[in-house]
């Protein structure tokens, strides 16, 4: 399972660095930000499983940070907890009503106090299976979700991104090493959105196997898909040692213990739009968008090339 992730939010070096070293300490992955928009820069590229907020920061409030995670798909789903020395009743009511954090702490703070609230925040978002364990990506549900607004969106495109030989990779070089190309293609995705993208976008990643979806809008879709092929294809040998990596293959023994020949990793994608529906419910749209990411490799394969994308259910 990969550090869970925690962003701290202030502009008070003293007290920045006091919760980073405190929180390092207890095993979690630690990023600061002094200022807000530094704040949502981080946020877009890698996506914190909480959030701790102050509220008087140099550029903007902690509210419009808060306000601007709520207002995006990828980080709607971030707990956020407030750290501020703002303790009016209209401070608090803002914080935990119009921003909808979880929790609202009042400067000075017991920090074993808020380790304890940040813990069962956090534990309460695996029990829900909120989370990939090893991208922190959202997952089950929350994925879900997403998918049911694209019934009734008006504009809408999801992108299905399948990583071919994944499992022949594990088995040669181990889960551990499987696991940092998860990481790898997780990074790499909420990259390439947070460049190409907009406030729209969203990423996940199904619970079980190497399968994830975004969802954009349909203008933007195939500008996200031709850099998502190019930087997968000029990166992922990095994840193999030199000889498999010079030959373009690696080697593998099957279940009848014959020595066989796999092609380095690849990604299919399937594009569906709006167009292509409608579509009676979520595992109506899931099983189509599948099909045409399977069309994908299917046509990578007879056309000799290595990732590749089908957009739309009725592309040839």
């Amino acid at each position: 399972m990969s550090k869970e992730r925690i962003l701290v939010v202030e502009d008070q070096p003293d007290i920045s660095s006091l919760l980073k070293i405190y929180f390092t300490a207890q095993g979690y992955e630690v990023y600061t930000a002094l200022r807000g928009q530094q704040a949502l820069e981080i946020c877009s590229k890698t996506p914190p499983n909480l959030a701790l907020l102050d509220v008087n920061l140099p550029d903007m409030e902690g509210y419009d940070v808060g306000r601007a995670l709520r207002a995006s798909p990828r980080t709607r789903h971030i707990p956020i907890i407030f750290l501020t020395a703002r303790g009016e009743r209209r401070d608090r009511l803002i914080g935990l009503g119009e921003v909808q954090a979880q929790y609202y702490i009042v400067k000075p703070f017991d920090i074993e106090e808020v380790h304890t609230i940040v813990r069962n925040q956090l534990e309460e978002a695996r029990r829900r299976n909120q989370l990939h364990p090893v991208t922190n990506l959202p997952t089950a549900e929350l994925l879900n979700e997403q998918l049911r607004q694209l019934l009734t969106a008006s504009s809408w495109a999801l992108i299905n991104v399948h990583i071919n030989g994944f499992e022949t990779f594990t088995s040669v070089y181990g889960s551990v090493v499987g696991e940092d190309v998860l990481r790898f293609v997780a990074l790499m995705l909420n990259e390439v959105v947070s460049e190409l993208g907009g406030n729209e976008e969203f990423i996940g990643q199904q619970s079980v196997g190497q399968s994830f979806l975004i969802t954009t809008v349909p203008e933007r879709s195939r500008a996200i898909c031709e850099r998502i092929i190019t930087r997968f294809d000029e990166e992922i040998g990095l994840h193999y040692n030199y000889r498999h990596r010079k030959q373009g293959y690696i080697e593998f023994v099957d279940d009848t213990g014959e020595t066989r020949q796999a092609p380095l990793m690849s990604l299919s994608i399937g594009v569906l739009t709006q167009d292509d529906g409608p579509f009676a419910d979520i595992r109506e749209l899931s099983e189509i968008s599948e099909e045409v990411r399977q069309r994908a490799l299917i046509q990578a394969r007879e056309q000799g090339k290595r990732s590749f994308a089908v957009y739309g259910r009725s592309a040839g």
